[in-house]
């Protein structure tokens, strides 16, 4: 294996993990997901079926990337942070895998702490989501936004330095 997986992890079948990836401590990834290389996957990670994760990416501990969600490379999800794929969750009427909304985060976005990414949005290149943010609407790219629900607070370059407050 040109990669690392802690003996604690589940990996199901047909799942495709690139070299030097790193899948750390209680994690699952379920049927179909498909890792990048050189990925990190902390600990208490759930990749649910068929979820695209680019190469370079940074999962913190305990996030879970539902399927639906697309990560292209170099994306960074801090602790914590959650994701939607349903906008009308009912127990009794599940959807279907099929109704499930594509949320994609573009190449170097970076989502805080505990922020919340509200399915069928589209989070844009570089964009940096703050901790503890709800993202109810696409995010531009080179953008800072934090709050609840999340706001522009300025623009940034690739590196996240704030070039523009708003």
């Amino acid at each position: 294996m040109k990669y690392f997986v802690h003996e604690s992890s589940y990996i199901d079948e047909n799942v495709q993990i690139g070299e030097g990836t790193k899948i750390w401590h209680f994690c699952h990834i379920q049927k179909g997901a498909r890792i990048g290389k050189n990925c990190n996957i902390g600990q208490n990670v759930n990749i649910g079926e068929n979820v695209i994760i680019g190469d370079n990416c940074k999962i913190q501990n305990n996030v879970s990337v539902y399927e639906g969600v697309t990560l292209e490379d170099n994306v960074f999800l801090g602790p914590s942070c959650v994701f939607t794929n349903v906008n009308v969750p009912r127990s009794i009427y599940p959807k279907k895998h099929e109704e499930y909304m594509k949320t994609l985060i573009k190449k170097g976005a970076s989502v805080g702490a505990n922020a919340t990414i509200v399915c069928g949005h589209v989070i844009g290149e570089n964009a940096m989501i703050g901790a503890g943010s709800v993202v109810t609407k696409d995010i531009p790219k080179n953008t800072i936004v934090y709050g609840n629900p999340a706001v522009i607070k300025g623009k940034i370059d690739e590196h996240g330095n704030i070039i523009k407050d708003c």
